[in-house]
């Protein structure tokens, strides 16, 4: 875990399902499974995230039900949830 705001709190998960208008949710390490947006740099950007990316999320301390995503993990190896057959590389 990571905290850079003293409001939020940085964690990994996986995205487990896309909704329209850039909402995931998310299975965090934790075990939680939360809703998500995209950042507004994640946006500017147009990084694109699927189901099975690894992501950093940014949780607040007053909802933790919702999240916001900060970074999208790359170069990491791991089972999509979504079809356990399938390691991504």
């Amino acid at each position: 875990m990571n905290t850079r705001n003293k409001d939020t709190i940085e964690v990994e998960g996986v995205v487990t399902q896309l909704h329209p208008n850039t909402f995931f949710n998310v299975k965090l390490d934790l075990g939680t499974d939360i809703l998500c947006h995209l950042c507004g740099k994640m946006r500017k950007r147009y990084i694109k995230l699927t189901v099975g990316d690894r992501v950093r999320v940014a949780v607040s301390k007053y909802d933790p039900t919702k999240g916001r995503i900060v970074y999208r993990l790359s170069g990491t190896n791991y089972i999509n949830p979504a079809n356990p057959n399938f390691r991504k590389k």
